[in-house]
C-alpha cells in the first residue's frame, strides 16, 4: 500500500540534491517519517499566521540578523509551535551557508533542517512534493479500485461474507474480525488478533443498538469498530486493527459493511423462508411419513435417528450454531414448533448435541433411537425428557424415572395421593406409630408377612395387626389386588 509522502520521501529525491543538516541521529524518532502535507516558502520573521500544520517551510534567510541567537531560537520555536515539521534553507542566495545560530536552534528544538542548494529552485522542491502527493493519491485510488474488485470476487465464493472479510484483512495487512448480533466473535483473520477490550466494545455497541463506529485502544494497538445493519436492528460489528482509516480505506470498508449488512439480511430472509418450509415438513414427519420431506429436501439424516427439542429463550442461538457449523457438522433437520426447536439427526451423530448445549446454554430433550415411521413417538419422548429436571442434554433413555407411575406423578395425582394417606399419617403423627412405613415395606415384599416383618424388625403378628389397623383407618379392603395397587401407587406418588 502506497504511503503518504513524508520528509524522508522529499529528501530522497536525488534530482533535488537536498542535504539534511546534523544527521538523522540528532533528530527525534519518526521526525523524517511524519506525513508532509505541503511545502511553502517565506522569508518573513514570523510567517506562522500564513502556515498550516504538517508542512515544510523554505527560506533564504533574509529575515535573520548576524549574531542573533535569541532571534533564531524564537523563530524556530514559533515554527514548531505552529506545527511545521521541517525547515529548508536556500544557501548562496542571500547568505553563504546556513547561519550557525539557526543550526543550533533547530538542533535544540528537534526540528529537521535541510539545505536547498543554489541550483535547486524552491519551486522545484514544491513541485516535486506536489507530484509525490498526486502519485500517492493515484496509487491509493488504484488500490481502492483493485481492492473493490477483489472483494466483489470474494463475495461470490462459498461463505461469501467470511471470504470477503478474509480478503479485506489481506488487502489492509491487518487483523479483521466479525462479531454477530449476540456479540460473539464468529470470524477473524488472522486468528488471535482480538482482545477483551475489543470484545467488550463490540458488545457495548450492539447493546446501544444504533449505527455507529468507535476507535478502541487495547494496549498499544488501536481498533476501529463499525456496526453492521440499520439502527435498532444491528446484525453485528466489524472490527479492524487500525485506529486511522484514510478516505480510500474508509470507502472500501464502508462497502464491505454494506455488503455484510445485505448478506446478513438476505441470510435472515432465507432462514425465515426455510423455517416456514421446515415447519410444514415437520407436520408431515409427525404423521410418521417421511416421503414428503425427502422429496422436498432431497435427503434426511440417515435412520436410525434421534429427535431432540430445545426450548427456552436461546432457541435462536441453537439455529445460529448449526448455521455456523454448516459443512463441518453432521446432517440435521431443523424446524420451529410450538413446543420448541425440533432437531432430527442420525443416532451416530447424536453426541454433537452435548457440544451444542454447552456452547449455547440451552436445555435439550433427546429421544431414544427410532425409525422415521415412529417419528411422532420419538418427538413425544424428546418432549417428555425436556420436561424432566436437569441441565444441558436430558436423554429419555437415561432417566432414572421411566416407570409408568413416574409418568403419572402429576401435581394433581400427588394431591389425591396425599389426601388418601392423610388419615394414616395423622394417626402416625398422633400416636407415634409406623403404620405407613409398615404398609410400604409389606407391599415392597409382595404382601408376605415373614420377610416384611423381618425387614421391619417386628414379629409377624405385630405386622398383621398393623396392616389390619391401617386398613380400618383407610377404609380399604387390602385383601384385594385393586386396593393394594391403589395404595402402592399412592405411596409412590405422595410426597414424604
Amino acid at each position: 500500500m502506497e504511503q503518504q509522502p513524508t520528509l524522508r520521501t522529499l529528501l530522497g529525491r536525488r534530482d533535488l540534491h537536498l542535504r539534511l543538516v546534523g544527521g538523522v541521529d540528532a533528530l527525534a524518532p519518526g521526525s523524517l517519517d511524519h506525513p508532509l502535507r505541503w511545502v511553502h516558502s517565506s522569508d518573513l520573521t514570523d510567517p506562522t499566521p500564513f502556515l498550516a500544520d504538517d508542512l515544510a517551510l523554505l527560506t533564504t534567510g533574509t529575515q535573520f540578523a548576524d549574531d542573533d541567537a535569541a532571534g533564531a531560537h524564537a523563530y524556530v520555536h514559533r515554527l514548531v509551535d505552529r506545527g511545521v515539521v521541517a525547515l529548508g534553507f536556500g544557501t548562496e542566495v542571500h547568505r553563504s551557508g546556513i547561519p550557525a545560530d539557526l543550526v543550533a536552534a533547530c538542533a535544540a528544538a528537534g526540528l529537521p533542517l535541510f539545505e536547498v542548494p543554489y541550483s535547486t529552485p524552491f519551486i522545484a522542491v514544491a513541485r516535486a512534493h506536489a507530484e509525490a502527493i498526486a502519485a500517492q493519491a493515484y496509487a491509493r485510488r488504484t488500490w481502492a479500485l483493485e481492492t473493490q474488485r477483489a472483494l466483489s470476487v470474494a463475495a461470490l465464493r462459498p461463505h461469501g461474507l467470511e471470504s470477503t472479510l478474509t480478503e479485506l484483512s489481506r488487502r489492509l495487512g491487518c487483523w479483521v474480525g466479525m462479531y454477530d448480533a449476540a456479540g460473539r466473535l464468529v470470524h477473524e483473520q488472522p486468528s488471535g488478533g482480538s482482545s477483551p477490550a475489543v470484545d467488550e466494545a463490540a458488545s457495548d455497541l450492539l447493546a446501544r443498538g444504533g449505527s455507529a463506529n468507535r476507535v478502541v485502544q487495547a494496549g498499544t494497538s488501536a481498533y476501529t469498530l463499525l456496526t453492521v445493519g440499520r439502527a435498532g436492528h444491528l446484525r453485528g460489528v466489524v472490527a479492524i486493527a487500525s485506529g486511522t482509516l484514510d478516505p480510500e480505506t474508509r470507502g472500501v470498508v464502508t462497502s464491505v459493511i454494506a455488503m455484510a449488512g445485505l448478506s446478513l439480511e438476505q441470510s435472515e430472509q432465507l432462514a425465515r423462508s426455510r423455517r416456514r418450509l421446515h415447519r410444514q415438513l415437520l407436520a408431515s414427519l409427525l404423521g410418521d411419513d417421511p416421503a414428503l420431506a425427502r422429496r422436498v429436501l432431497g435427503a434426511l439424516p440417515p435412520a436410525p435417528i434421534v429427535v431432540a427439542v430445545a426450548a427456552g429463550q436461546r432457541q435462536d442461538a441453537v439455529a445460529e450454531w448449526w448455521e455456523r457449523q454448516r459443512g463441518d457438522a453432521p446432517a440435521v433437520f431443523l424446524a420451529d414448533s410450538d413446543d420448541g426447536l425440533v432437531m432430527c439427526l442420525a443416532i451416530a451423530d447424536a453426541g454433537v448435541l452435548d457440544e451444542l448445549a454447552e456452547r449455547t446454554g440451552v436445555r435439550i430433550g433427546v429421544s431414544a433411537p427410532e425409525e422415521y415411521t415412529a417419528f411422532s413417538h420419538a418427538h413425544a419422548q424428546a418432549l417428555a425428557a425436556l420436561r424432566r429436571s436437569g441441565d444441558g442434554v436430558v436423554r429419555y433413555a437415561d432417566s432414572a424415572e421411566t416407570s409408568v407411575l413416574a409418568a403419572f406423578a402429576t401435581d394433581e395425582a400427588r394431591l389425591i395421593a396425599e389426601s388418601l394417606l392423610a388419615p394414616l399419617r395423622q394417626h402416625d403423627a398422633r400416636e407415634g406409630a409406623e403404620l405407613e412405613r409398615s404398609l410400604r415395606v409389606w407391599l415392597e415384599h409382595d404382601t408376605r408377612l415373614e420377610p416384611a416383618a423381618a425387614a421391619l424388625g417386628v414379629h409377624r403378628h405385630t405386622l398383621r395387626t398393623r396392616i389390619a389397623q391401617a386398613a380400618a383407618i383407610l377404609d380399604a379392603d387390602l385383601g384385594s389386588f385393586p386396593a393394594r395397587a391403589e395404595l402402592w401407587a399412592a405411596l409412590r406418588t405422595a410426597g414424604d
